[in-house]
């Protein structure tokens, strides 16, 4: 494989994927040539695609001071800082490489990206049109073109996007998958369900699939199930999962046994759940079923409409002794309840849209009720505000798992939650919900409503055209002053 050429041979190592041979070349050239900006870029891209962004930042800086115009080495820092979260940084490093280069179709692309990042969509929208402009064949800057349009309510060219994008590379899962979500949105069941199923092709998802989702056939609806067993199983997130068990007692109904396989912490809460004859926690071992099928393809194996979504009553009920334990604990009641959940996973891809920092909630807590933190965890800041707020009672310790927290919440008024677990927990106990939505609001919400055909006891509050709490924690506050009045 050797060359006269270190660098020609460093290159040919990488795109076989021999990155420790190309990844010696390069260090072995630095060490007689440390300012060979070549190698400094090169060996930056193999450090940032094997998961080291800082160093590849530090070698990307010296490539930029051995060549302050080379737009590849600044482009490539860009993606770097990007993957450090240094959003800043990285935009003002792409748009260096762009004021060098200004057809370099991926810094236009990357830069999209950031922008989006930071909430600059009209500006992102820009950027990746830019791309397009430049590259015509380029389906991630349609894809992410889409998804900017349909941030911005624009579902009609979000989908006219995607469908460029699925154009340019049939069976581009994502791009699918997007257009799904546009389409759902919407409230185009109809065609959404089917397309949303494209969430099984993803990159990584059919490696993840385990044993039995290949050897056990998928039911979406399809033949008779009456007189089989079939398993239901969680494959997202809590709230996915309490959204979706609802169905559960439609596919008993249909003659079939019913096996759910559900998250650890959801395990005693959905032990009870009606047509469920047994409830295991995913990772267990598995009694012998016919069929299976992901919960969250329900809507499409029973082909839900709008107008169909099974919400007529609670499907959840919490455990009584542990309602009365509440009781107990939370002492005699001479003032309303309200309970609080302000944030969701840290690690949430989307939750630096959806959680409120409490510091913020609480000049917005109108005086009068009772206020009890319903956060499992807490984060370091929140710690710090809720020591403060002698207004607010936290019982996180007592949080063991989703029954403990049902229990709670039927002890209150009004549960006000943003877009996270508890919100779906809260509403599927018919407790009265307020959620509090972040424009761009997942699929689930619609778009505009202040209700939800999925839980007929939720009221919902978006944020509008400037992306802030403020605006609604006040329309939060004027509300919850009237309701407990």
């Amino acid at each position: 494989m050797a060359t006269s050429d270190p660098v020609q041979e460093a290159l040919l190592c990488q795109r076989t994927g021999d990155w420790l041979r190309a990844r010696a070349i390069y260090e072995t050239l630095l060490k007689s040539q440390p300012r060979h900006v070549d190698a400094l870029n090169q060996l930056g891209i193999i450090l940032a695609q094997t998961g080291n962004p800082k160093r590849a930042v530090a070698l990307f800086d010296r490539a930029v001071a051995a060549d302050p115009r080379n737009a590849a080495a600044l482009g490539n820092r860009g993606l770097a800082l990007q993957a450090l979260g240094q959003w800043e940084a990285a935009l003002e490093s792409l748009n260096r490489a762009l004021v060098i280069r200004p057809g370099f179709a991926q810094a236009c692309f990357n830069r999209g990206n950031v922008l989006m990042e930071l909430d600059r969509l009209q500006d992102a929208l820009a950027s990746y049109e830019q791309a397009t402009s430049l590259k015509a064949d380029y389906a991630e800057a349609y894809l992410n073109r889409g998804v900017v349009l349909r941030e911005l309510g624009q579902l009609g060219a979000a989908v006219a996007s995607f469908d460029r994008a699925i154009r340019l590379r049939p069976g581009y899962a994502s791009a699918y998958l997007n257009k799904s979500f546009a389409l759902l949105l919407r409230g185009d069941f109809a065609q959404g369900w089917p397309l949303y199923e494209w969430r099984r092709k993803l990159d990584g998802a059919i490696t993840e699939r385990r044993a039995w989702e290949v050897s056990r056939p998928c039911w979406l609806g399809g033949g008779s199930i009456a007189g089989k067993t079939i398993l239901l199983h969680a494959e997202q997130g809590f709230g996915d999962t309490l959204q979706f068990c609802r169905y559960a007692a439609i596919v008993a109904g249909l003659g079939a046994r019913v096996i759910a396989e559900v998250q650890p912490p959801l395990l005693p809460l959905l032990s009870g759940l009606e047509g469920v004859a047994q409830t295991v926690a995913r990772g267990t071992p598995l009694a012998h079923f016919d069929w299976h099928c992901p919960m969250m393809s329900l809507p499409l194996a029973l082909k839900t409409t709008l107008g169909t979504i099974p919400c007529a009553r609670p499907y959840l009920h919490a455990d009584p002794a542990k309602v009365a334990g509440w009781r107990r604990r939370l002492g005699e009641k001479t003032q309303p309840w309200v309970g609080l959940v302000w944030s969701g996973s840290a690690t949430h891809k989307r939750d630096r849209n959806r959680s409120i920092a409490l510091a913020q909630w609480l000049p917005h807590l109108p005086p009068g009720p009772r206020y009890v933190s319903l956060q499992k965890e807490l984060r370091e800041p929140d710690r710090r505000s809720l020591r403060a707020a002698a207004h607010i009672r936290h019982h996180g310790a007592d949080l063991h798992d989703f029954s403990d927290t049902a229990a709670l919440c039927e002890c209150l008024d009004i549960v006000i939650s943003v877009d996270t677990s508890v919100a779906h927990l809260a509403a599927a106990l018919g407790r009265k919900t307020w959620i509090l939505l972040p424009a761009g609001a997942d699929w689930r919400w619609l778009l505009e409503r202040a209700d939800s055909p999925w839980y007929p006891s939720a009221t919902l509050y978006r944020q509008g055209a400037i992306r802030g709490w403020d605006d609604v924690l006040a329309r939060v506050a004027s509300d919850l002053t009237r309701a407990l009045s």
